[in-house]
């Protein structure tokens, strides 16, 4: 419920949904997203499904786990625009959020805190995995699950070099790498004045340094890269043979790893829409600033 809960929200029409679009690739397909009063993010949404298997969340991995990434859009001026206290002041005052909160954290004096609802948010991103594609069957021993196709593929994105960086049980999410580890691409795909873990580390070896996004679903998620310029997977492909690897992958090898990508792709969880209860005269009015100005 709190996923789809646009009150949350200063202006009360965005929600964790509106970025994270579960009936897509858990991204909104955009180059970077839309926020409070029109305002354009930094920076690319990453997709939600399998991030709990990330080593932290975010490009830069400022936040350490799902419940601390739930607290930063919420309160961000570029987001969701909202502060814990307005979000508390909003659920307590629906009778059924505060039953809720009240079954879902048992025993707890004041069930319906900011907290709770980060961890409430934490657990359901929890739920948001993907099994069961056809790469998954075939380490499962089904020699049917790949094409002949993606099998091609999976041979091209190891002896490229792909593995190094995007590896574990999601592809990808575990680690960092600097953004041009061989060479660096232009301003037209790595925007100079975003210097990605340096602005949480402040250490001069992390400027352009992002997490290496996980490929699970990847053909879903367009735009690539964080600044969200790359429309085309193939494209995407070569650019990190450029830049991270120092190698040129021609159009057939690089289709071929596309391939392969496909066979990333899994099952998508159901879900199904919750109802959620009315407002009532106790709850907080939105902020009208989501609306364009008027033209003079």
């Amino acid at each position: 419920m709190l996923w789809f809960e646009t009150r949350l929200s200063k202006s009360g029409v965005i929600s964790c949904n509106s970025c994270h679009e579960l009936a897509a690739g858990g991204t909104d397909n955009i180059q970077t997203s839309l926020g409070h009063g029109w305002q354009k993010g930094p920076r690319n949404s990453p997709t939600v499904f399998n991030s709990v298997f990330n080593t932290a969340q975010f490009w830069d991995g400022r936040a350490v786990d799902l419940r601390a990434q739930a607290a930063g859009p919420i309160q961000a001026a570029v987001e969701m625009d909202s502060t814990q206290d307005f979000v508390v002041a909003v659920l307590s005052s629906i009778p059924d959020y505060r039953e809720r909160f009240a079954k879902a954290f048992p025993g707890e004096a004041t069930p319906l805190t900011f907290e709770n609802v980060t961890k409430a948010i934490e657990v359901f991103e929890a739920t948001l995995i993907t099994p069961n594609s056809p790469f998954d069957r075939f380490l499962a021993g089904d020699d049917t699950a790949l094409s002949a196709a993606q099998r091609r593929g999976l041979r091209a994105f190891m002896d490229a070099g792909c593995g190094g960086c995007h590896s574990g049980s999601n592809f990808g999410g575990q680690d960092y790498f600097p953004f041009g580890v061989v060479e660096r691409p232009g301003s037209d795909i790595l925007p100079p004045d975003d210097k990605g873990r340096f602005a949480v580390t402040h250490t001069a070896s992390d400027e352009y340094v992002f997490r290496a996004p996980p490929l699970r679903n990847v053909r879903l998620t367009a735009p690539y890269f964080h600044s969200g310029r790359v429309w085309d997977l193939t494209q995407a492909v070569q650019i990190m043979g450029t830049s991270q690897l120092g190698s040129e992958i021609g159009a057939d090898d690089a289709q071929a790893i596309v391939d392969f990508l496909g066979s990333l792709d899994g099952d998508r969880p159901t879900i199904v829409l919750p109802a959620l209860p009315p407002s009532t005269a106790e709850t907080p009015r939105p902020s009208a600033a989501i609306l364009p100005t008027p033209a003079q």
